[in-house]
């Protein structure tokens, strides 16, 4: 199809084109990776058992082969339309004041650098800042493959737990930011708006910026009637460049509620997934214990500095695979 002297004349249909094929490319170069890894392993299996080779590179053999068969089958999980897309990040701060604010701001440092040493590229669209310290709320956009399909587990309360550099008698202190992820439609996906259903407020930008993006209402918010979405962006200097960014905002939360209404009729709704309410945290921070643990997949890391400074590997893998089975 792309040999075809005509195949740009439709730039969309050609780039819905193109981005099959490097979808399907990226499996078979991961297929035909790991089939190397287990054919070394043969071949290294029958040298052994020749004594041309030892049992500690046997070892190191299977171990690398494991780890590539390991990593195959949790890409695998990545199966559905939307896990391709890039993702909007959402987090709000919950009850607490200064101390959950500063946990939300923990939690948004966090993914970005998650973000930023995966290779992605991150965005900042919105960010209110607490009265003290921290936000009460911050979106991101962060682009990349396979992101969304990554980040969907992190919807959710996470709570943390520690002795608060806010609490003059240093009280162990417990608080919560909730987060939610939103798939990031690209020009492939049609999603139609009417614009007799959107209504829109201007306001100042807060926080850094500059004096112009402070001194004009060049900040937008965005309501649309019918489902009572409502999106925020002063991420631009611009009105018109935000407007722009909060309908793409808008059209990606529509297409989520589309996914999940998809997924109730067809009866696969996640029964063992809490629901995202405070009290129902998907996951615990206790710093003074060292220690992170999922309360879904049972993920625990104790370097809980390493888990605030991006590592989340661990955790986006152990919780796709068990919401696999």
């Amino acid at each position: 199809m792309t040999l075809d002297p005509d195949f740009w004349k439709d730039p969309k249909r050609a780039e819905g084109i193109i981005k099959q094929i490097k979808g399907h490319k990226n499996w078979v170069s991961n297929y035909n990776k790991t089939k190397v890894e287990i054919d070394e392993l043969e071949v290294l299996y029958e040298f052994y058992k020749e004594d041309e080779a030892t049992e500690e590179e046997l070892d190191a053999q299977y171990d690398k082969t494991l780890a590539a068969v390991d990593d195959l089958e949790f890409r695998s999980t990545l199966n559905k339309e939307e896990d391709e897309l890039s993702c909007l990040l959402e987090l709000n701060a919950g009850a607490g004041g200064t101390e959950s604010c500063d946990w939300a701001e923990m939690l948004l440092r966090m993914y970005i650098m998650w973000a930023e040493k995966s290779g992605y590229k991150v965005k900042q669209l919105n960010r209110v800042d607490g009265d003290v310290a921290g936000i009460r709320s911050a979106e991101i956009e962060i682009k990349g493959d396979f992101v969304y399909g990554l980040l969907k587990g992190e919807n959710g309360v996470h709570r943390l737990v520690r002795v608060s550099p806010f609490n003059s008698q240093g009280k162990r202190m417990t608080s919560f930011a909730s987060v939610f992820v939103h798939p990031l439609i690209d020009d492939t996906i049609e999603i139609d708006v009417n614009p007799a259903d959107l209504d829109w407020d201007t306001f100042r930008a807060s926080g850094a910026g500059g004096q112009h993006v402070n001194k004009t209402e060049s900040a937008v918010r965005l309501r649309h009637l019918p489902s009572g979405l409502v999106v925020e962006c002063q991420e631009e200097r611009s009105q018109h460049l935000n407007k722009e960014k909060a309908i793409k905002m808008l059209k990606s939360r529509l297409y989520e509620l589309e996914i999940k209404k998809r997924a109730a009729e067809k009866n696969k709704v996640e029964a063992g997934k809490m629901a995202n309410e405070w009290g129902s945290q998907i996951r615990s921070y206790v710093l003074d214990d060292r220690r992170v643990k999922d309360h879904r997949s049972n993920f625990q890391n104790n370097n809980t500095d390493a888990v605030l400074n991006g590592d989340l590997d661990g955790f986006l893998k152990a919780f796709l695979m068990v919401d696999a089975v």
